[in-house]
């Protein structure tokens, strides 16, 4: 009698974690077509992404000032509402003005991936270790995109960021789908035992 309780037990954990692997599973799809849409629209994708990046500057830098005054005893009171306003500050500024707050976040970009594609190249032929040839690879592949973005900026500003939002998005998902599927196999395979 004991014994069927457990079975029964096991089954209904077993249902209750395919449920969630499916629902992750679920979540992944939406999150693909989502980076699919931002793929096929960059330029609404960049704009969607600086908006929502305004938003999170804006509350989180109302949050920290909400922080900073409930701690307002401490000695970094004074820090927490500068960095407070500082988030809310840009915030506003990003939302206001979403397409030049792209082009500053596209050169910055561009500037990361030159940067990084240097040190990249003279750190693999400096040091040549064991992954030489996929650090050379990598530096010379970051370099090419820096100066591509560049080559094209302001205008590449357009569909920079939210590219790549697109292909975060795009392959967030695909992760979400292979640990859903894959979680929903293990539990199949437990519980079939």
């Amino acid at each position: 009698m004991a014994r069927s309780g457990g079975t029964a037990g096991r089954q209904g954990d077993a249902a209750k974690l395919n449920r969630g692997f499916g629902w992750i599973a679920v979540l992944g799809v939406i999150l693909v077509v989502a980076g699919l849409t931002g793929l096929v629209y960059t330029a609404v994708a960049t704009l969607t992404t600086m908006l929502l990046f305004g938003w999170l500057l804006l509350v989180g830098g109302l949050v920290g000032l909400l922080h900073a005054v409930q701690a307002r005893q401490t000695n970094f009171f004074w820090l927490g509402v500068v960095v407070a306003a500082l988030n809310i500050a840009a915030g506003v500024v990003v939302i206001k003005t979403p397409e030049a707050a792209a082009e500053a976040l596209t050169m910055f970009a561009a500037l990361l991936f030159l940067t990084g594609g240097v040190f990249r190249l003279v750190g693999s032929m400096v040091v040549r270790g064991p992954q030489f040839g996929w650090t050379l690879v990598q530096g010379a592949f970051g370099l090419l995109l820096g100066i591509l973005v560049l080559a094209t900026w302001p205008s590449s500003s357009q569909y920079v960021i939210g590219t790549f939002f697109s292909l975060s998005l795009l392959f967030d998902g695909l992760g979400l789908i292979a640990t859903g599927y894959g979680g929903r196999r293990v539990v199949g395979m437990v519980a079939g035992r």
